[in-house]
């Protein structure tokens, strides 16, 4: 496994870098389109959008690059008929279309012959601003929703995703994909949005390291402090847990390998890791850290939504035993 990002990574990663610190809010948005970041990250793979992802939450940029990627761009180079990919890649390339996902897939919308879906998804991210939802029915198939045909209810969180409530009434689709589709979308949105909780986590840590070196207490900085330095070091290792398995589980869909495991267990690490790590950050700000104008609360509350939008830590880790055993059963069999 080599990790070390090419030229033409590294070069979309400091183009990403160079707007999100210019930039915020619709302007930012439209700024990384026009600069051809978006469609950059279907072109250079799973790493690179990992690497620019990181940069966004390490800037907690509310903007939905997690979610056009993941459930747009991705899945619709990757498993979309060629008519599709003439259709909706410009338009979610160029930024004038936001994409998101139903995901994942908990039993609640069917479809019946004639391609209509019927079900509701309480909570999709960025679902109010989408033109285009990817939803998954009980089946494990795929289906691409024009949001403005289905119902949809604000849903206000912590987390500034314009999320809401989607309801499908026999409401028409267009398939993407066969059934593997949503395996795959599935472990690829994981690591992006683990990716996403490493930058967020990242920028926590690097507000506490300085605030406490130029806090002083009793006439010393608190970051001289040996307990400030352990709490530091233990949410730097978590932060690096949560890198280097969502880097490797990247990696892996780059080079067409089996992923799946490795997607849950970046997702696992993000969420357990990286509810840690933005408690850490808060923590070490003392008291400041509980206001909620002050910048590291925002990392606190996006650590936080992203913990339960990955799934909490021990419903991961029971999903991850499972697909193990699974796997440990056919190996025998074939065996």
């Amino acid at each position: 496994m080599d990790f070390t990002p090419t030229e033409e990574q590294r070069t979309l990663r400091e183009l990403a870098v160079e707007i999100l610190d210019d930039l915020e809010g619709p302007e930012l948005w439209k700024a990384l389109a026009a600069a051809g970041v978006l469609g950059g990250m279907a072109e250079t793979g799973l790493l690179a959008t990992v690497l620019v992802l990181e940069e966004a939450g390490r800037r907690t940029a509310g903007i939905p690059l997690a979610a056009t990627y993941a459930y747009g761009i991705g899945p619709i180079a990757a498993h979309g008929s060629s008519e599709q990919r003439e259709r909706l890649l410009p338009g979610l390339s160029d930024g004038s279309a936001v994409a998101t996902g139903a995901f994942p897939q908990r039993g609640g919308v069917t479809a019946d012959g004639r391609g209509r879906l019927t079900g509701t998804v309480p909570l999709v991210p960025w679902l109010r601003e989408a033109a285009y939802v990817l939803v998954p029915t009980a089946d494990r198939r795929c289906w691409l929703v024009r949001v403005e045909d289905a119902g949809v209810e604000p849903v206000e969180t912590t987390a500034p995703w314009a999320a809401g409530r989607l309801t499908l009434d026999a409401t028409r689709a267009e398939p993407l994909g066969g059934e593997v589709t949503y395996a795959d979308v599935l472990g690829r949105a994981r690591t992006a949005f683990a990716g996403l909780q490493a930058g967020v986590c990242a920028g926590s840590l690097a507000r506490a390291v300085e605030h406490t070196a130029a806090r002083e207490q009793f006439g010393r900085p608190l970051a001289t402090l040996q307990a400030v330095q352990l709490r530091a070091a233990d949410a730097h290792m978590d932060i690096e847990a949560i890198r280097v398995t969502t880097y490797e589980a990247a990696w892996r869909y780059d080079e067409g390998l089996p992923a799946e495991s490795h997607a849950l267990t970046a997702a696992w690490w993000a969420s357990e890791a990286g509810t840690r790590a933005v408690h850490a950050g808060q923590h070490l700000h003392g008291g400041i850290g509980a206001d909620v104008e002050h910048p590291v609360h925002r990392h606190f509350l996006w650590g936080r939504q992203l913990d339960a939008y990955l799934g909490s830590a021990p419903e991961l880790l029971a999903e991850l035993g499972q697909f193990l055993a699974q796997e440990e059963r056919t190996a025998e069999v074939g065996a």
